[in-house]
């Protein structure tokens, strides 16, 4: 039985439910460059080192945040005893160890993305999570930089970089209305979030303008002809449902982030239909 509740105790750890939706980004990534079919190896070797990555990344967290995490989340594996501060920090060690095992077999590029996110998955918690505006942005990096993992791995990270600044750019929205959703309660912890210095109408506005900037870039694909009307009928469409979500937030942060949401699994389906009808 204690063999069990370490071995749940660390695969709570790496979060699971994110590494799966990591490495689906990453594989998107090589989907929408084109390259799933024709480097197969290079795709699973990148999807294996996004999943390790995450998970090695999520574990090191919980390792900074554990005298935190004692009185936040006191069910979480390192507050309740499943997984020492020690063995949390060698297991993330051991991913850690493995992915960039799988990383190195990919293009110079791939491994070059891949170390930068190395170091930022492990220096978030300790160095940057508590700065305003710096952790979100990291996060939006790390978010968007999957899809930009994926097509580097396959040889052709252009044609992910519209789709990588969609992501981070909505992701970094939706973080920065989430803080101000959370305002009341990340003051009483004293956390300097971007709304707590700034105010919460202008990380608004901050978040809008740069939504906004992402959404005039979204139709570049199209008009350099490298996907069709498919593509632009509904990224459109994911542009004016994020906006909306942009301006809801000023009245309505909960429902605001939650309709983001919407809009960024809808800009990635465009990207998926672009590649799959081409230029048409």
């Amino acid at each position: 039985m204690a063999l069990w509740a370490t071995i749940r105790g660390l695969l709570e750890l790496t979060r699971p439910i994110n590494v799966i939706a990591a490495s689906m980004l990453t594989f998107l990534g090589a989907y929408v460059a084109g390259g799933v079919v024709e480097s197969p190896i290079n795709v699973g070797s990148a999807i294996a080192a996004t999943a390790l990555a995450v998970g090695a990344g999520n574990a090191v967290n919980d390792y900074f945040d554990r005298e935190i995490d004692r009185i936040n989340q006191p069910r979480r594996a390192i507050p309740r005893g499943a997984v020492s501060p020690r063995g949390a920090l060698l297991f993330s060690g051991v991913l850690f160890a493995l992915a960039v095992g799988f990383a190195v077999t990919l293009p110079r590029l791939a491994i070059a993305i891949a170390g930068i996110n190395l170091l930022a998955l492990i220096s978030y918690t300790e160095w940057f999570k508590g700065l305003p505006g710096v952790g979100n942005a990291l996060v939006a990096y790390l978010v968007g930089s999957t899809f930009l993992f994926g097509g580097a791995a396959v040889g052709d990270v252009w044609a992910t970089v519209v789709l990588f600044v969609l992501a981070a750019v909505s992701t970094l929205t939706r973080e920065i209305i989430k803080d101000v959703e959370d305002i009341d309660g990340d003051r009483e912890e004293g956390l300097r979030t971007l709304p707590i210095a700034i105010g919460e109408r202008r990380s608004l506005q901050v978040a809008t303008l740069l939504l906004l900037i992402a959404v005039i870039a979204s139709p570049l694909p199209y008009f350099t002809h490298e996907f069709g009307v498919a593509y632009l009928a509904l990224v459109i469409p994911a542009d004016v449902v994020m906006l909306y979500a942009a301006y809801e937030s000023f009245d309505d942060p909960t429902a605001g982030q939650s309709h983001l949401k919407y809009g960024m699994f809808l800009a990635v389906l465009a990207f998926i239909v672009g590649r799959a009808t081409g230029s048409f």
